[in-house]
């Protein structure tokens, strides 16, 4: 029996049947922990991988030029809408004047189902995404109001103020002279300057003196059709100046004559209480591009307020500070030492990523029609002779014209101060040009002694005749529901460009705020609008400041 056992012990130590299943059912096991191993790596990869992409997606939105959101409201968008919005564990946002960095971490977890078996039972996918943008050169244009309602409640004043803290602030930090500043002021017209003007094709550039006789008022007249069609003034086609001259109402038209010089219709010489919108001093004038702080608050501190309001013009030359085809300007402007050299390759293309454009625009009106001496009255032969003996004048009333009293017979000059007609000039009269004859008489006078007086039998006929004239001479530039709409299309042909405008409506009236907000970028939003009473420009211009630090980007 023990013998027995013994016999069969040794068999069963030599016998080799069975050990393959063992070894394939070890081989199982471990396969099946592999494949196991391999699903629960697989999950995470594919989470780790949704997670990580929807991270950089959502950074490189939230650093985006184009983004007006706060960035942490960005990124947590993007992670809601993948369906990730639990697995975002951090939003860290960097911002300079020149740069923003968004900074975003998320944790996935993904409960492991085979790597139990190892004892891991938290396997969390982990992702952290950075986007960094940054810009070298910024483009900015004020567009100021200047016009006559400035001059109430302190608004100039406290607009200087705001003004020149914003300079202060948006220069404090551009060691490298990368930003540039211009200044755009504007009434019912805007005073480009001389060095300006002289960068556009002007087709009458000695229609528009001063009453001393002085070419330095150099308004233009864009054509309504410009506003519509281009986004800055073209320096290659014509562009007219406007006249010099005073609308201004005469006190009476009495049928007798009157010297020019009497308080009725003497020309004030613009300095009282009606100056026309182009100002002859350099106050209000268009200022190129600067960098130096010193310069552009003494610029600012020099503003005068006058005139009625044209929103449209002023964002017009705004938008043609900024526009590339200048820069053939700009260029010899700096090298004849008008700008600062530093400037060089101003204005920058649009689009280009290495470069911002901002506007303020600015007002406290809204727009208001004005009136204009038309072409053929800006310069050119006017009919009118002045003696340079006496100073008296007699006016060319050839036969053959329309209502011409069978009086004058064949004599063809008229001459106001005796109401009798000669045959020549009076004492050797010498004949004006358009733009001297409004160095020294009004329009109203010219319209009432020159051309109503001559022809009319009664005082109906005169005023009739009045009447005509003025409108043949003066008419309106534009309506203001045409303003309004060439200035939405200025506003969306700059904005279309990538110009980033902010608006300001200071104590402005509800028309006014409403022209405002729509030029500027986001107006449903409202995040580029600001409606400021007194000292709250202060504070506009502030926000504006701070806004640019965080916006001031490119992609």
């Amino acid at each position: 029996m023990l013998k027995a056992i013994k016999s069969n012990f040794s068999k069963f130590q030599r016998g080799e049947d069975g050990a393959l299943l063992i070894f394939g059912l070890v081989l199982f096991v471990l396969m099946l922990m592999m494949g196991g191993f391999a699903v629960d790596l697989m999950r995470y990869e594919n989470t780790r991988t949704n997670l990580q992409n929807t991270l950089d997606r959502s950074v490189l939105a939230a650093a985006s030029i184009t983004n007006t959101q706060s960035p942490q409201a960005v990124v947590r968008d993007y992670m809601q809408k993948a369906g990730l919005a639990d697995q975002l564990a951090k939003v860290t946002v960097t911002e300079a004047m020149n740069s923003r960095a968004v900074r975003a971490v998320g944790v996935a977890p993904t409960n492991p189902i085979f790597l139990h078996m190892l004892g891991i039972d938290k396997f969390d996918a982990k992702g952290r995404s950075q986007a960094k943008q940054s810009i070298t050169n910024i483009e900015i244009v004020l567009v100021l109001d200047v016009s006559g309602s400035m001059g109430s409640n302190n608004k100039i004043n406290n607009l200087k103020t705001a003004a020149s803290e914003f300079v202060d602030t948006v220069l404090a930090n551009d060691v490298n002279n990368r930003v540039s500043i211009s200044i755009v002021p504007y009434n019912a017209q805007v005073n480009t300057g001389s060095d300006l003007a002289n960068a556009f094709y002007v087709t009458n550039p000695n229609g528009v003196v001063d009453g001393n006789g002085i070419a330095t008022s150099t308004c233009f007249e864009p054509t309504r059709a410009s506003f519509n069609t281009s986004l800055a003034i073209s320096r290659n086609l014509p562009l007219s100046m406007s006249a010099y001259a005073d609308y201004q109402y005469a006190s009476s038209y009495v049928n007798s004559y009157v010297d020019p010089a009497s308080t009725s219709f003497a020309v004030p010489k613009f300095n009282g209480g009606s100056p026309p919108y182009c100002r002859q001093n350099a106050n209000n004038i268009v200022r190129l591009p600067n960098n130096n702080a010193t310069v552009l608050k003494a610029q600012i501190n020099a503003l005068e307020a006058q005139g009625n309001t044209s929103i449209t013009l002023g964002m017009k030359w705004g938008a043609t500070m900024l526009d590339p085809s200048m820069r053939p300007a700009y260029a010899g402007y700096m090298a004849s030492g008008r700008m600062p050299a530093s400037l060089q390759d101003r204005p920058f293309d649009y689009g280009d990523r290495q470069a911002m454009k901002f506007v303020i625009l600015m007002t406290d009106g809204e727009h208001v029609a004005h009136t204009r001496i038309v072409d053929a009255f800006k310069y050119g032969p006017s009919g009118i002779f002045k003696s340079p003996n006496d100073g008296q004048y007699s006016v060319y009333i050839p036969v053959g014209t329309p209502l011409r009293p069978a009086a004058a017979g064949s004599n063809e000059f008229y001459v106001p101060q005796t109401g009798t007609w000669q045959a020549t000039p009076w004492n050797a009269g010498i004949q004006l040009g358009w733009q001297d004859v409004w160095k020294t008489l009004k329009t109203r006078y010219v319209a009432w002694q020159f051309h109503a007086r001559p022809f009319g039998t009664s005082d109906a006929n005169r005023t009739t005749l009045f009447n005509n004239r003025m409108n043949a001479m003066v008419q309106t530039y534009a309506s203001a529901a045409d303003m309004d709409a060439s200035l939405n299309q200025t506003c969306d042909f700059v904005k279309a460009q990538g110009v980033i405008v902010y608006g300001i409506a200071f104590e402005a009236p509800a028309v006014g705020q409403t022209a405002i907000r729509n030029c500027s970028t986001d107006p449903a939003g409202g995040s580029h609008y600001f409606a400021a009473d007194g000292l709250q420009i202060a504070t506009a211009f502030q926000t504006i400041a701070a806004n640019m630090s965080m916006l001031k980007l490119t992609q």
